[in-house]
């Protein structure tokens, strides 16, 4: 039996081209693929279902933020050893991975900048360095964040997302709870607002502590929100819990969280929130 003839190809492999990786995501709402830009271009929001997908700090500055500027404070804080810590891995190599893979300092940036013309006081955790973890660091940041705004008379606005208690640093990363809610009631006292918003997730130590004390507490939709995740929750008092019950809307449903707001509508809310409680922002005379 004769060999099949075969027939030479119509082009060239050297002309063949690929698409390269991260050209389609699959949306976690929907299980639509879509194309990468669709989600840049709405900031990490399906565009056909809405489901919200995590947002980097460069996004959410450009989101929120008057020319997404921000003048930052206290960059240069880097964490110490004060333990000695190792888990396979000295603590010093796994901050200086998660500098190297985050391109951030630390697990939280703070700073000022403009919102709808109003100066305000920012905070956003980074959770790409170590989860947005709460070391010394953080909660010095997060302290002095809310000092600087108490002395500058600035509102704050805090964007949450964070595992928890940073384990490297044991009782020292739990004492930055009662440093920051000091600083955060010297805030309060100066008659001066905390919009805290509250991402997902929004965990551990943080929720324990300044995450829950804002006059206002604003939470994305579908946000994992609460102090230890359901698993543990439900092995620790043996029972089953609600469907949901850590979700933003379980919170809200009852009392813990004020708004449940879309990323794409939370510049306005805030700056509708401020302007309650502060007034509309003044208008400098025409020229």
């Amino acid at each position: 039996m004769p060999w099949p003839e075969k027939n030479p190809p119509d082009s060239d492999a050297a002309e063949k081209k690929t698409l390269g990786k991260g050209v389609f995501r699959k949306c976690a709402g929907c299980g639509e693929t879509l194309a990468s830009d669709a989600f840049a271009a709405k900031f990490e929001v399906c565009p056909l279902c809405g489901a919200h997908h995590k947002l980097a700090a460069p996004g959410w500055r450009r989101l929120l933020l008057d020319d997404g500027a921000l003048e930052e404070w206290d960059a240069h804080l880097a964490p110490g050893d004060p333990l000695e810590f190792v888990d396979g891995r000295s603590y010093p190599d796994r901050v200086v991975a998660a500098q190297n893979s985050s391109h951030a300092r630390e697990g939280i940036e703070i700073g000022t900048g403009k919102m709808d013309g109003r100066a305000i006081a920012w905070g956003a955790f980074l959770f790409a360095f170590m989860g947005g973890s709460m070391g010394s660091v953080v909660g010095e940041k997060i302290a002095r964040l809310f000092e600087r705004a108490t002395s500058a008379r600035l509102p704050v606005v805090l964007l949450q997302a964070s595992g928890g208690a940073r384990m490297q640093e044991g009782i020292l990363s739990l004492m930055q709870m009662a440093k920051t809610v000091g600083a955060l009631e010297r805030l309060k006292d100066a008659g001066l607002p905390f919009v805290s918003v509250l991402l997902h997730p929004t965990t551990g130590g943080v929720a324990a502590s300044f995450a829950f004390l804002g006059d206002v507490n604003v939470a994305e939709p579908g946000a994992l929100i609460g102090f230890a995740g359901p698993r543990v929750i439900e092995q620790t008092i043996r029972q089953k819990l609600p469907e949901g019950f850590q979700r933003s809307e379980f919170l809200m449903a009852h009392g813990m969280v004020d708004r449940i707001v879309s990323r794409l509508d939370m510049k306005r809310e805030i700056g509708a929130i401020l302007n309650h409680l502060l007034g509309p922002v003044a208008q400098s005379p025409q020229a």
